[in-house]
């Protein structure tokens, strides 16, 4: 099985990315690049390929690959991102699944969708609604989807950027969130409240593995209880703007 994932170099104007639920607070661009390294690193130490999507210098929030797609098998689905600003990172993203070879599609107008608003687990994809992704998105995510045998369920986002702000997926399954900011953990048939905010995000490496990031220790001993290994990284500036590990990739299988 392929394991390669997708990665974007921090904009030198990272510090002006946007900001919907936290107040501003100064960036160490340096630093991200850093830690930005040292995430890729942890990728490969996992046994995965980083393949880098161009840099866009211009876009502030363009390390966070994963709002520009959604992959399922070889269909790539080019995002339309709900905040104007960031529609011109898609490009880079087309071009390069393009160039493996990948089938395209696109969100179209009126529609918007945010790939981080979009959580897969099992034969169902959970997509947010709030801020960034409409009905529309959705309804036409669902659509592009349906010949995989994806079931399509919207649910709302209003405390959190992003669904995956709120919540992702262990590997056997089990809905992981921090619960103020999840507006209804009974969405889910297996939900694990989690300690801390950091917690409520985990991409999964392995069947055994997840990436998390070092904010959360509590939660990084809970899920170790669980019997899972767990490799955690430092994204602190990422955080800054609404970031997490989940947002500075897109996994191919």
């Amino acid at each position: 099985m392929a394991t390669r994932a997708l990665v974007r170099r921090p904009s030198p104007r990272l510090a002006d990315g946007l900001l919907t639920h936290l107040d501003r607070v100064p960036v160490d661009v340096d630093l991200a690049r850093e830690q930005w390294a040292g995430y890729v690193a942890a990728l490969v130490g996992a046994g995965w390929e980083p393949v880098e999507v161009p840099p866009a210098d211009d876009c502030p929030d363009a390390a966070f690959v994963e709002d520009t797609v959604v992959v399922q098998d070889d269909l790539a689905v080019i995002t339309l991102p709900g905040a104007p600003q960031r529609r011109p990172e898609t490009a880079g993203t087309e071009e390069t699944l393009a160039g493996l070879g990948y089938r395209i599609a696109h969100i179209e107008a009126p529609g918007t969708l945010d790939g981080g608003d979009v959580l897969r687990s099992g034969d169902t994809c959970w997509v947010g609604l709030g801020g960034r992704t409409n009905r529309a998105g959705v309804d036409q995510l669902a659509a592009l989807l349906a010949p995989a045998g994806l079931r399509v369920v919207g649910v709302p986002v209003t405390k959190a950027l992003h669904l995956k702000s709120a919540v992702t997926a262990l590997p056997d399954g089990t809905v992981v969130g921090h619960e103020p900011v999840v507006d209804d953990p009974a969405t889910w048939p297996t939900f694990l409240g989690v300690p801390e905010g950091g917690g409520a995000h985990v991409v999964r490496l392995a069947d055994d593995t997840v990436l998390m990031a070092t904010s959360a220790p509590r939660t990084r001993a809970l899920f170790e209880e669980r019997g899972l290994r767990v490799v955690a990284v430092d994204i602190s500036e990422f955080e800054k703007l609404e970031g997490c590990v989940t947002c500075l990739s897109v996994r191919l299988r």
